[in-house]
């Protein structure tokens, strides 16, 4: 589904007023399941989280620091909820066996990386990974389920976006009031530019750790290149964005609601376009997952990495918990 308008920054009008008594009772009912306490695994946890509904950049959060944890010899194991997936898991995820629609897209994408894990029930999925030899846990999404204690939480921001319009669902974007959130986090990672002033609705005293997004290897080839571009993603305005700093020619561009589950008809119709524009079709790595099979060789992906303004910030985070993994006699 998309996004209200309203949910944006701005006032917003009469509908967030008129929805704010359900607002309450949202924000009451997260507030008394945060209170509960959760499984505390005997391997770190670390949880890449955001205060808004909707994309913040957490699964690249949590590839990068998959990365970093795999490249100090740390057995990491990923361990999502599989949003838009029909499987409640504990499950660990085969990408030779499981789709977008079985596992959601986000689980496909990490478990390229590193054995993922997708379970509705957080506690259940963790000690899953944990049987299966995970030495640490990284949850993408999950900062609001109490089912699993974390020992490091990550506060993902999206620099264009912030928090909205401040408000609580449904009306506007939030899961919970910022400083909530930011309360059980260790720090913010606050993705690009800061439009909407994100920077300014946190507490003064959390550490912000800035980053941006960078476009893979793909890139060089897509320069001056027509291009169509196409995605289900919450902010596709970024893609786009992302293909024009490239140096392609956004020669068409369709916008589709996020997590959108592309079927043949839909890329038929979208390849079409693409050939009477005499441009290359491009998604995201993310809807590249959610095509049908036979059409993939027919798309081109960009895909991006992260990129940190200080990199010595979060491996000053990660180095406690690394510590922590038993080192092979």
């Amino acid at each position: 589904m998309r996004a209200p308008g309203f949910w944006s920054g701005g006032s917003g009008g009469i509908a967030p007023l008129l929805l704010s008594p359900i607002a309450a009772i949202y924000a009451a009912a997260t507030a008394r399941r945060m209170a509960r306490p959760g499984w505390q695994a005997p391997v770190p946890v670390i949880c890449c989280g955001n205060a808004t509904a909707g994309g913040a950049g957490k699964t690249v959060v949590a590839l990068d620091l998959g990365q970093r944890l795999s490249n100090r010899g740390v057995a990491t194991h990923f361990l999502t909820r599989g949003y838009g997936g029909r499987l409640k898991g504990p499950v660990m995820v085969d990408p030779a066996q499981h789709d977008s629609q079985a596992v959601g897209d986000e689980s496909l994408l990490l478990a390229a990386l590193r054995p993922t894990w997708v379970a509705g029930d957080r506690e259940a999925g963790g000690r899953a990974a944990v049987e299966s030899g995970a030495q640490a846990i990284i949850m993408d999404d999950g900062l609001q389920n109490p089912g699993l204690a974390k020992d490091l939480s990550l506060l993902v921001v999206d620099g264009n976006y912030g928090f909205g319009n401040g408000r609580i669902i449904p009306a506007g974007p939030l899961r919970e009031p910022v400083a909530a959130a930011a309360a059980r986090c260790r720090a913010a990672v606050l993705i690009g530019e800061d439009e909407a002033g994100a920077a300014a609705m946190l507490p003064p005293s959390l550490p912000v750790l800035r980053a941006r997004q960078v476009p893979g290897p793909e890139a060089e080839l897509l320069a001056g290149q027509p291009v169509f571009a196409f995605c289900g993603i919450a902010n596709p305005q970024k893609f786009f964005n992302s293909l024009t700093r490239c140096g392609a020619v956004l020669a068409g561009r369709m916008a589709y609601a996020d997590h959108y589950p592309f079927d043949a008809g839909d890329l038929r119709e979208l390849l079409e376009q693409a050939e009477a524009l005499r441009a290359i079709p491009v998604t995201t790595a993310k809807d590249y997952v959610r095509i049908p099979p036979a059409f993939r060789s027919r798309v081109t992906v960009l895909s991006v990495k992260l990129e940190w303004e200080d990199p010595t910030a979060i491996e000053a985070l990660l180095d406690p918990l690394a510590q922590r993994v038993p080192v092979p006699a």
